[in-house]
């Protein structure tokens, strides 16, 4: 069997979404392709016949400098230079830095792994050809995320202070200017018959883009916001079950886990209307552009109960098409695509020692 060696440090900083995507895959892989491929963590000793780097680590780096010629380097993208810059505050010396380091690693690897198809030009952009890009989308386990009975969402409502009568909307995502918080908590305060929630907090600190400003919301919210701060994700299906809609506001994304977790909880899922979301999700959400537009949409949600069943249809046939075995099924074949890499990889070291044996 192929062995693949994944190395990631995506799980070390909690409430991220890179993490989450990490952890689905793995889960994924040791489920449906068991008996395909051989699959080790951040292992140190011989190096596997394909690397795949998620993290952008220094040490992933070197280590894929080091061990290039003699296996295959995959990279996930998560996100590019303009999406760290609506993230983080960085210093001017230390983004160019580090944008520069960025696409220098994007640029070592063999393939690059995309989870939403809009990243593709962005990366040819940098220079990197369009035959070293393959999309395959983010997924999440059924079994860690489903939708509960009616007794026991009340049950998580009573467990995390929600009223069990209240109409819920919920919000996920690190808490920085980017996710929109701002305009969740302005329709919260245009809105108080309904309770708002939002799970998630500062992942990176002071460094956050907009970190003063929405911590001194955190610290004194309107009176129908709760803030629960980082949630760990074994426990994030009971949060998505307290909830009627899952509202993610971000004026930017990639593909967050958020929705796809949402999704198999059959919650309604409403987003702001964004380029990148059409062609992945197409027919699964409903969508608006401003602070009215959005009120107006949730007010239907709330007052509309076809409506409201016509929408949580959409969250579930949205979990359908992102199954466990389609999305296997495209990391079977593009792996094993990559170890055929290998070959021609080292076919044309041979052809090149030969040549040089020649002069």
């Amino acid at each position: 069997m192929i062995a693949i060696n994944m190395m990631s440090s995506a799980t070390k900083i909690k409430g991220q979404g890179v993490g989450s995507a990490y952890m689905e895959q793995m889960n994924l892989m040791e489920r449906q392709l068991y008996n395909r491929f051989v699959f080790t963590e951040n292992f140190s000793g011989r190096q596997a016949l394909i690397q795949h780097y998620h993290t952008v680590d220094a040490g992933h780096y070197w280590n894929c400098m080091l061990h290039k010629n003699r296996c295959v380097s995959v990279g996930s993208v998560h996100f590019l230079p303009e999406t760290v810059d609506t993230s983080l505050n960085l210093p001017k010396p230390a983004r160019w830095f580090f944008y520069k380091y960025l696409i220098s690693f994007y640029k070592m690897m063999d393939f690059l792994v995309v989870v939403n198809p809009t990243f593709i030009p962005k990366l040819q952009a940098y220079g990197i050809p369009r035959e070293k890009i393959q999309y395959i989308p983010n997924y999440v386990s059924e079994e860690n995320f489903y939708a509960m009975s009616e007794e026991e969402k009340r049950r998580m409502r009573r467990k995390y202070g929600v009223k069990e009568t209240a109409f819920t909307v919920l919000g996920v995502g690190q808490l920085q200017t980017r996710k929109g918080v701002m305009d969740f908590v302005e329709i919260a305060r245009r809105m108080p018959q309904i309770q708002f929630v939002w799970a998630g907090g500062f992942s990176f600190k002071g460094m956050t883009d907009g970190y003063r400003e929405i911590k001194a919301i955190v610290e004194h919210p309107p009176a129908n916001v709760t803030f629960l701060g980082i949630v760990d994700r074994e426990k994030m299906n009971e949060v998505y079950n307290l909830a009627d809609v899952m509202f993610l506001p971000s004026f930017e994304e990639l593909f967050p886990m958020a929705i796809l977790e949402s999704m198999s909880c059959q919650i309604p899922i409403l987003l702001r209307d964004l380029d990148i979301y059409p062609e992945i999700l197409g027919g699964y959400y409903t969508a608006g552009t401003d602070v009215d537009s959005f009120i107006r949409e949730i007010a239907r949600l709330r007052e509309d109960r076809e409506y409201y069943r016509t929408c949580s249809q959409a969250a579930a046939c949205g979990h359908e098409f992102y199954s466990a075995r389609h999305v296997a099924e495209i990391w079977e074949e593009f792996y094993q695509r990559a170890y055929h890499a290998l070959a021609e990889k080292k076919a044309r070291q041979v052809r090149m020692k030969q040549n040089i044996g020649e002069v």
